[in-house]
């Protein structure tokens, strides 16, 4: 996993993956969040938010 992948914020399947206590699930959301804006055509600039 990327060391930046922390810098992800935002909700998915209206959970906020910033606030999931369970690390492994909090990896999921991440991919999901991550998998779910790159469709979009969002850039990977404006996903990873610091």
């Amino acid at each position: 996993m990327n060391p930046n992948r922390s810098l992800i914020k935002g909700v998915v399947c209206g959970v906020r993956v910033e606030e999931i206590d369970d690390p492994l699930m909090q990896q999921i959301r991440y991919l999901d969040k991550l998998i779910d804006e790159l469709a979009k055509g969002k850039a990977m600039e404006k996903i990873l938010r610091q």
